[in-house]
């Protein structure tokens, strides 16, 4: 082709600091760029298998398969599929660009992994592609999108920019021609090559093939791992699994096991030990993989719940027609049924793990915030699930769950107390505890987003109301003190109405507490409505509107109240001092003071007195 019809494109900064972060960073793990360029090609045969049973002229050749074939004497190794295969947009696109939350994480990991970690980073991050410039200097790229008779070439050298240019291919699907750098010449031998074939992709079932001595000869088994009896797999086997569905830890848990009689199908599914890095955040959409007969069909039938969605594996069934359409998989009370056995079955080994604290401990630290989403949206599942959820607690180190709330409760208390917020250490000194406290009575610390949602929907366990210590109206006169308050109470009789009048609509009401200790003021949410942390998620929402001014509560006992009690009497004006009381509460649960400017003032002047 002329250069004329050669169009050149930058690679974003992105892309370029990626690629000398694969080759440097990771450069003593060469061997897992054919593991990516294989399971790249793998998947975009499944994806054009996939195509073909809503569009038959897609169909792939009988003997389809990844090629992998090296060439000592041109110093290239070439990787040919016939997959789906890619247009120019989709090379420009997905090979010139990549999430920048993703390159930034990657490097971090790069530069703190230790040596023997290395290995999982490119897969973890998904750059796997850009791993090939770890042993090539040039990389060309072409490829035909099934459907479609125009092909292009993508070309580069990893220096900064890359090339599209016209080519010719004789079928549908994608060539990777390596240009081998000059120290990995280890991997033009053939043998090297079936070696890493067999490590990392035995399990795939698209036959891969390595060209040795002029023919192509088998390199992997292809076996679906999943059909095999469960006493026939070793952990090996499951962990190069687990490895090809792009998680590279250790799993937390390992699910097997096959379904026959009404319902058959066979399920291989992971727990995985460690959170997972999510290109696009917010996606909350199961990604287990539907096989039927073996064929991969869609990662997007919503095989478990979104609550479930950290879980990773395939399901491979017999009870669905190889050509079922996306629509079908909405409708077929088969897949509803499947839906249903393969959720019960997860969650029945979540709750028997649970039953060893320190080991659940490890699954709720990652996953716990995922899991509280079905206590919000899932009935049928909400009350498992809610025994399964596990706390900080004001009282005891480590994590708790309700059961053993309710257990310790004192015998005069008559709700489980939550506090909602940011963080647990912060809320463990906020002075909305300081009540509790004295009178030795545990609160659950509340501390991710959803925690503001799902009580409401649970509102009890074991007959004991679940009541958020920030809701006005709490009465803790029935619980008895450990340690009798010191000093005596001021008079509020005009030191209350004197505050309200000052601040206005700025707050519902102003009310003396029995529930602070070391603090003056403390906020409360009206008696009914959202408590305080769902009306802060409301503003940050531009919703404000939707909460009624908060309670402003006053401890009687506090010097400060006293001596504000004793300047009203002799006929201070308290405006500017109960503006300032009501930014002091306002600091003290993690909210900026109204008008800050006005509240500097204020507190620059009280210090100059």
């Amino acid at each position: 082709m002329s250069d004329v019809q050669t169009e050149t494109h930058e690679f974003s900064a992105e892309v370029g600091r990626l690629l000398d972060l694969v080759v440097h960073a990771l450069y003593s793990d060469r061997e897992i760029f054919l593991r990516e360029l294989v399971a790249n090609a793998a998947d975009a045969t499944d994806r054009r298998r996939f195509e073909a049973l809503t569009a038959p002229a897609l169909a792939l050749p009988p003997d389809a398969s990844v090629r992998i074939v090296p060439d000592k004497a041109a110093r290239t190794i070439l990787i040919a599929d016939a997959g789906v295969g890619m247009d120019k947009g989709e090379l420009a696109a997905n090979l010139g660009t990549i999430a920048r939350s993703g390159t930034r994480r990657f490097g971090d990991a790069a530069a703190a992994a230790k040596p023997e970690e290395k290995v999982s980073l490119i897969g973890q991050f998904g750059v796997g592609f850009y791993s090939a410039f770890m042993v090539a200097n040039r990389v060309e790229v072409t490829s035909c999108r099934a459907g479609s008779e125009e092909a292009w070439t993508w070309a580069s050298d990893g220096a900064g920019a890359f090339t599209l240019t016209p080519a010719t291919r004789d079928a549908p699907g994608t060539d990777v021609l390596l240009h081998i750098k000059a120290d990995a010449e280890e991997f033009l031998e053939p043998i090297r090559l079936q070696t890493i074939v067999r490590k990392w992709a035995d399990h795939i079932t698209v036959p891969i093939t390595v060209a040795t001595e002029g023919e192509d000869k088998p390199a992997n088994e292809g076996t679906a791992l999943w059909r095999k009896p469960k006493a026939e797999v070793t952990a090996e086997q499951y962990k190069e699994f687990y490895r090809h569905l792009g998680q590279y830890d250790e799993p937390w848990a390992t699910l097997h096991w096959r379904a026959e009689g009404a319902l058959e199908y066979s399920a291989l599914l992971f727990v995985p030990g460690a959170r997972p890095f999510e290109a696009v955040e917010g996606v909350r959409e199961s990604r287990v993989r539907l096989h039927v007969r073996r064929m991969f069909i869609t990662d997007e039938a919503g095989l478990l719940p979104p609550w479930l969605r950290f879980v990773q594996g395939v399901v491979d069934t017999e009870d669905l027609p190889l050509n079922v359409s996306r629509e079908m998989l909405q409708a077929t009370p088969v897949l509803a049924r499947i839906r249903k056995a393969v959720t019960n079955r997860v969650l029945g080994e979540l709750k028997t793990r649970a039953k060893d604290a320190d080991d659940f401990a490890k699954l709720w630290e990652n996953f716990g915030a995922v899991l509280k989403e079905g206590v919000w949206e899932d009935a049928e599942h909400r009350t498992e699930l809610a025994g399964l959820m596990r706390f900080r607690s004001s009282a005891q180190d480590g994590w708790t769950g309700l059961d053993g709330y309710v257990e310790r409760m004192k015998p005069e208390q008559d709700a489980i107390y939550i506090l909602t917020g940011d963080n647990a250490d912060a809320l463990s000194r906020s002075p909305q505890l300081e009540g509790f406290k004295a009178r030795d009575v545990e609160v659950l610390l509340l501390t991710d987003p959803v925690d503001t949602f799902w009580p409401e929907r649970l509102a009890e366990w074991g007959g004991k109301p679940i009541r958020s210590v920030t809701q006005g109206g709490i009465d803790l006169s029935k619980l008895p003190v450990t340690a009798e308050p010191e000093g005596e109470a001021a008079d509020m009789d005009k030191l209350l109405p004197a505050l309200k009048a000052a601040l206005g609509t700025a707050v519902g009401e102003v009310r003396a507490t029995d529930r602070l200790v070391d603090s003056a003021v403390v906020l409360a949410a009206a008696g009914f409505g959202p408590d305080l942390q769902m009306q802060r998620l409301m503003r940050r929402h531009g919703q404000a509107g939707l909460g009624l001014p908060p309670a402003l509560e006053v401890n009687p006992r506090h010097p400060l109240i006293r001596s504000l009690s004793k300047q009203l009497e002799a006929g201070t004006d308290l405006t500017d001092t109960a503006h300032t009381l009501l930014d002091l509460a306002r600091v003290q649960d993690g909210e900026m003071p109204s008008d800050p400017a006005a509240f500097a003032r204020r507190v620059t002047a009280a210090l100059a007195a």
